[in-house]
């Protein structure tokens, strides 16, 4: 996602989920129900998580320099990583803890319209927060499935603020069903166990976050889809014999870095100076001098032409995969047991 875009979900996450766990706090003082508490806990992880989140967007941004030459833009990765740690210990553990806290001291829920109201205040925020982080993912998405673009290509603040929001509305109704089924039937445990399982959504949510940002701090090459891409172009290059190794890494989401080891095909270098062997081929040498002046001049314009052949390369692949910005294109001599996959 690009900058601004996750910038805007990320905003608009905090300013929302502020307000619902200022509501979810008077709900709970006001009701003393444990599926509030862990609802407010929940929306208290979520601002701070999204704090976390918006400070690992704004120092990602940051230009590069001589210290950190690729730019800083993994530092969404560490910002992100440390966001997903907070749910799971903050949100996931706590309202667990609560929950239990509860099965073994149950309390009446008291003012139920009060918060029955809250929550449906709570699901209507959240959901437009969910609406407006879904859309923006939706439409950077292209041809790939969405689930799969969620899963590979997404930017981690922008998924992590779609997720925690799903999460979000999910434990808003888990906690309605919960203290209504505890109304209903008289039996007080049903709010504990809207607590527990308010928590475990929240560990689910904070173990694919973690997983996700740790492929990414370590370096994981680009996706499946972008390496077929760029075989195909790789393919059609006239002055490339053979690719000998292929190596890739993701910097951030929009940001690839590429090494290709290749056999370049001398036959079609030759052809590019045919007109100039042909000229001194005529010409004829007289001397060892001449066949020196000429050797050099050759050597000059096919370093001149590999050169510009190299460029056109970049060039290519870049069009067809723009996240590439960094590429490295190594003329290399054929291993005796082929190329390197």
């Amino acid at each position: 996602m690009a900058s601004s875009e996750s910038t805007f979900a990320v905003v608009a996450a905090i300013v929302g989920n502020t307000v619902v766990a200022v509501a979810k706090f008077i709900a709970f003082f006001i009701t003393g129900s444990g599926s509030i508490l862990s609802e407010a806990i929940h929306s208290v992880a979520d601002v701070l998580n999204q704090v976390l989140l918006y400070l690992g967007i704004v120092r990602s941004n940051r230009a590069a320099d001589d210290d950190y030459q690729y730019g800083y833009g993994r530092e969404r990765f560490v910002w992100s990583l440390m966001s997903a740690v907070g749910i799971f210990f903050l949100g996931c553990g706590v309202s667990v803890y609560h929950g239990i806290d509860s099965l073994l001291h149950p309390h009446a829920v008291t003012s139920i319209n009060w918060a029955v109201g809250v929550l449906i205040f709570a699901l209507v925020v959240e959901g437009i927060i969910l609406a407006i982080a879904a859309k923006a993912l939706y439409a950077l998405k292209g041809d790939l499935p969405y689930l799969v673009y969620l899963r590979t290509k997404a930017d981690p603040p922008a998924v992590a603020v779609l997720l925690e929001d799903l999460a979000a509305c999910v434990g808003v109704l888990i906690a309605l069903g919960c203290i209504l089924l505890a109304q209903w039937t008289g039996q007080l445990w049903w709010d504990a166990v809207g607590s527990i399982l308010i928590g475990v959504l929240l560990g689910f949510v904070a173990l694919w976050l973690i997983a996700r940002n740790r492929e990414l701090l370590i370096g994981r090459a680009m996706p499946l889809e972008d390496k077929a891409t760029l075989r195909k172009v790789l393919e059609g290059q006239a002055a490339i014999d053979e690719v000998l190794n292929m190596k890739s890494e993701v910097i951030d989401t929009e940001t690839y870095d590429l090494l290709l080891g290749v056999r370049f095909d001398g036959a079609y270098l030759a052809r590019k100076h045919a007109s100039m062997m042909t000229e001194h081929w005529k010409a004829g040498f007289q001397d060892y001098d001449d066949l020196a002046a000429y050797t050099i001049e050759y050597t000059d314009r096919l370093l001149e032409t590999l050169g510009k052949e190299i460029d056109e390369i970049e060039a290519d692949i870049r069009n067809a995969i723009p996240q590439i910005k960094h590429i490295d294109i190594e003329p290399e001599v054929a291993p005796e047991d082929g190329p390197v996959e």
